[in-house]
């Protein structure tokens, strides 16, 4: 039985009494996987924490990746990361519809309208070296439901650039902090807002940065209170969160 006709018989059953609702909810919770040989696509996974299975590009081949999107694409609106030129290339030619970003390295693929939740996300960069990550993480928001908006360049060096748009970043609800070299910006923005802070330490930076490592312990042994850091150029990880955060402040 396919997924689909499993699903009708779930609905059926429980339409019928043979099972309950709170057992029909429980079955869809733990409802199959779409197995396509080199991928078991979680369909069911919006269902259980809000937000669909997004394709990481990453190692993966062109092929894989447009056979993925093929199969997602039937399901919900689709969004892949790490996506390098040749897989997009790749996808495009098979998929329309789909829009690359190349300076995020996202796809996308937007079938039903995105319903947006009340608030935005910030998304501030120290430098412009940081829009890659960043643009990975705008994306990201807007597809998972986060208005979002990006400030760029207003790291320490020029710390009255960032000054200059503290009222607006105070507006968001979240803030997500993307930085190298030292990673200083996360703090000086946790003693300046009150918003939850999600810090992206990423691998900018001369020699000793460490390819991000630096940013990264700076972030984590930060004397601003509440800053939350994800892993080295993670920008779909900190949106992830910031858009949880987002869902909460809106409900």
């Amino acid at each position: 039985m396919n997924t689909l006709d499993s699903l009708k018989q779930l609905l059926t059953d429980v339409q019928n009494g043979t099972v309950d609702v709170e057992q029909g909810m429980d079955h869809l919770r733990d409802f199959p996987y779409m197995d396509i040989g080199h991928t078991k696509i979680d369909l069911h996974r919006t269902f259980r924490n809000g937000f669909p299975e997004v394709i990481y590009g990453a190692g993966k081949t062109p092929e894989q990746v447009g056979d993925i999107f093929l199969r997602m694409k039937d399901q919900s609106n689709v969004l892949a990361t790490r996506v390098s030129p040749e897989m997009a290339e790749h996808v495009l030619s098979i998929v329309p519809g789909v829009e690359y970003n190349q300076m995020g390295k996202t796809l996308t693929f937007i079938q039903e309208p995105i319903e947006y939740r009340d608030g935005s996300v910030a998304i501030v960069t120290a430098g412009t070296s940081d829009l890659d990550v960043a643009e990975e993480a705008r994306v990201t928001c807007e597809m998972l439901g986060s208005r979002s908006f990006v400030l760029s360049d207003v790291g320490v060096a020029g710390i009255h650039r960032l000054l200059d748009h503290l009222d607006e970043i105070r507006e968001a609800n979240v803030i997500i902090v993307v930085a190298g070299m030292e990673g200083a910006l996360a703090s000086v923005i946790g003693g300046l807002v009150s918003q939850p802070i999600v810090a992206v330490p990423t691998s900018v930076g001369y020699g000793a940065a460490f390819s991000g490592l630096s940013a990264l312990l700076g972030m984590l042994t930060s004397c601003a209170s509440g800053v939350t850091v994800v892993n080295i150029d993670n920008g779909f990880g900190a949106a992830c969160a910031a858009c949880k955060i987002n869902n909460l402040v809106a409900r």
